[in-house]
């Protein structure tokens, strides 16, 4: 599988839908390839803190000192998404891994919890056979996509301003399945 395919589509979609973003904070044990993504972006800076120790690391994190978090590793856990929604400003937008769409207990699980911060919440598909998991504040990924930014974007080998909002399609028994659960 391309190895770009992921960072790409981790940190493009929420850079291109948060109207102005200029903190992102990366949460990962191997952030370079996202890291690299984030810099293409003119006038926004990153910070990357451990998943190892996720909640210790988001506890030293300022509140509202980020406009988008990118968490890089599984978690469902409620302590770690209160200090998420903290560290976001009121406009912000997280995307993280989740289990896989086909685990409906693990992702209800988690999409409730995330109910709690964000009024929309949708899993996308990264085009390597995985989803991501977005949760927004305020911006929807689809009716709110700053095509600019994303046609503006160099040295992109898979994301692109088509990509985007077609990474959002699922299929009509996931709908069914998360009825209710997914916010859009």
């Amino acid at each position: 599988m391309k190895e770009f395919i992921y960072p790409e589509m981790m940190v493009h979609v929420p850079l291109c839908t948060v109207k102005e973003p200029k903190n992102v904070l990366i949460v990962s044990d191997n952030a370079a390839a996202l890291e690299a993504e984030v810099a293409r972006h003119d006038a926004i800076a990153s910070k990357t803190v451990s998943a190892s120790n996720l909640l210790e690391s988001l506890r030293n994190e300022a509140d509202a000192s980020a406009d988008v978090v990118l968490v890089d590793t599984l978690t469902d856990d409620a302590a770690v998404m209160a200090h998420i929604n903290r560290v976001l400003n009121e406009e912000g937008l997280v995307v993280l891994k989740h289990p896989s769409l086909d685990d409906e207990a693990a992702n209800k699980f988690l999409m409730q919890i995330m109910g709690n911060y964000f009024k929309i919440i949708m899993p996308y598909n990264v085009g390597n056979g995985e989803t991501l998991l977005l949760g927004s504040k305020a911006y929807h990924p689809t009716a709110d996509i700053i095509l600019h930014r994303a046609d503006m974007l160099d040295g992109q080998q898979y994301y692109n301003c088509d990509i985007h909002p077609a990474a959002f399609a699922t299929p009509n028994y996931i709908r069914k399945a998360y009825l209710g659960i997914i916010r859009n």
